[in-house]
């Protein structure tokens, strides 16, 4: 009588009345044993009445799980998978569970990814898909079952599914096509510095996905790109992102954008190539497509937001690579449009950008011809005053940077460095306390280059810088020290 009894007692339990009268009668743990039956009609009554009296009652479901139904329920999933009745049931229950940090846990024990993407790729109506992401999405908060997933396959899967529904325009499908995105945002994307070793691995691993979708998204011309999105593309296969063309799509997005007053497509585009600009080998692809003349191409856009990220992904570019740099370097529209930025006293944020900009071309780059084009764009003075910044980081990005023009053409600067009196701004650098002992010796590094130049040399030491530096050689830093000592003896001629 055991079947006929769960059934009645599913049954009875669809009333609200009669839950409270089958807990204090011990039902629910009656019931939980016949969980591991084979009786697939035991199961599927069971299942129902556990479901149906410990629903949205928190301290029921606790119970379940401490006396073990997760497992139970994943038996069911694997050894039942093709019995619609008891997959839903299954479903059901680790929906109404799975926000437990307890059945988290206890699934993170279990096997559930392997059978949540077979029910995926099984599911036919959109209820079951609906019931199944709700589910993923509740998994995925946890970093343990977010690996899992990944490995499992779930962002190939729900790639399939995004393909197959593209271009519908039901009301039903377009909520699949967003669960779906949204899942696998929740899956690929998250705070790394929390999550495991483990995770990072299976998220590069699953880029594939993250490229269909903004294949997808941005081949259908649609202004839902957003930041969320945008940070996909960070730390994923770039070359792969290259054959595919999502970079190009990605700029055509944008110029087909820049004149329009809603700039958030465009800060996400950016966003997406700022950080496909930062590793090595997508820096050589992108100048090899000739993605910087297409990025500078933007400039005319009016928008501080775009202005300030195009900025940020031009510099991102010329970063470590001397090509990109002289590329950059031997373009008089672009020069201009920075020097016009490096004094726009109404956008700091675009002034020290474009400062930042100016100074890494000039550092990065190994070519007597873009020192001689910043130095006819009139952008050397801009340089000399961001030595005096009051940010470190740029002080030190300046200084480094007219070190190396310095080496590289010292003649054609040396009237410039005289007219925005360098010399006098290092003495202040060498001479104030507050200065950083980085900032510090890198102004002695750029001293030495100077010392190069009769003119300048005797602006050093009518300046008498050579009394700072003797009063640096027993600086606590041991490298402002160290190079005080050096700086003196070049100063000397000893070296």
């Amino acid at each position: 009588c055991a079947v006929k009894a769960a059934h009645v007692l599913s049954e009875i339990a669809k009333n609200e009345e009669m839950k409270k009268p089958c807990i204090e009668a011990d039902l629910v743990l009656t019931l939980i044993p016949l969980l591991e039956s084979t009786d697939q009609e035991m199961l599927l009554h069971a299942g129902r009445a556990i479901g149906r009296i410990c629903y949205d009652n928190r301290a029921l479901q606790e119970e379940l799980v401490r006396v073990g139904v997760i497992p139970s329920l994943v038996r069911i999933l694997t050894d039942y998978a093709e019995s619609e009745p008891l997959v839903h049931v299954a479903l059901l229950a680790l929906y109404n569970l799975a926000d437990l940090d307890s059945a988290k846990e206890a699934l993170s024990m279990t096997k559930v990814a392997e059978q949540l993407v077979k029910q995926l790729k099984r599911a036919e109506s959109h209820e079951r898909l609906e019931i199944v992401f709700e589910v993923l999405q509740a998994l995925a908060e946890n970093d343990a079952l977010k690996v899992q997933l990944v490995d499992a396959g779930v962002p190939e899967v729900l790639s399939e599914i995004l393909l197959r529904l593209q271009g519908s325009s039901q009301a039903e499908d377009t909520c699949i096509v967003k669960a779906a995105s949204d899942l696998i945002v929740s899956l690929l994307l998250g705070a790394d510095a929390h999550l495991s070793k483990e995770l990072k691995v299976a998220k590069s691993n699953a880029k594939a996905i993250v490229l269909l979708l903004a294949r997808h998204e941005i081949s259908q011309g649609k202004d839902s790109l957003n930041s969320e999105f945008a940070l996909l593309f960070s730390d994923g296969n770039c070359l792969r992102m290259f054959q595919l063309g999502v970079v190009h799509q990605l700029l055509d997005l944008l110029e087909k954008h820049i004149q329009s007053r809603d700039t958030s497509v465009q800060q996400a585009a950016l966003s997406a190539l700022q950080n496909l600009a930062i590793p090595v080998v997508s820096k050589v692809q992108m100048l090899e497509e000739g993605i910087a003349e297409r990025i500078e191409a933007l400039l005319r856009s009016e928008s501080p937001p775009v202005q300030f990220k195009l900025l940020g992904t031009l510099r991102m570019l010329a970063d470590g690579q001397a090509d990109a740099a002289e590329i950059l370097g031997q373009d008089p529209q672009l020069l201009s449009r920075l020097v016009q930025w490096c004094s726009a006293s109404d956008h700091s944020g675009i002034c020290a950008e474009a400062n930042r900009l100016l100074a890494s071309i000039l550092h990065h780059n190994r070519s007597q011809e873009v020192v001689k084009a910043i130095q006819a764009a009139q952008g050397v003075k801009h340089l000399v005053s961001m030595t005096t910044s009051e940010h470190a980081a740029m002080q030190n990005e300046a200084l480094n940077a007219l070190a190396i023009a310095s080496a590289i053409d010292l003649e054609t600067l040396e009237e410039s460095f005289k007219e925005s009196q360098l010399v006098q701004s290092l003495h202040k650098l060498l001479r104030d306390e507050n200065t950083s002992p980085e900032v510090k010796y890198n102004s002695m590094g750029l001293l030495c280059r100077l010392l190069n130049s009769g003119d300048l040399r005797q602006e050093i030491e009518e300046d008498k810088i050579k009394d700072t530096l003797e009063q640096l050689c027993s600086h606590s830093n041991a490298n402002v020290a160290k190079e005080a000592i050096t700086t003196l003896q070049v100063l000397r001629g000893e070296t």
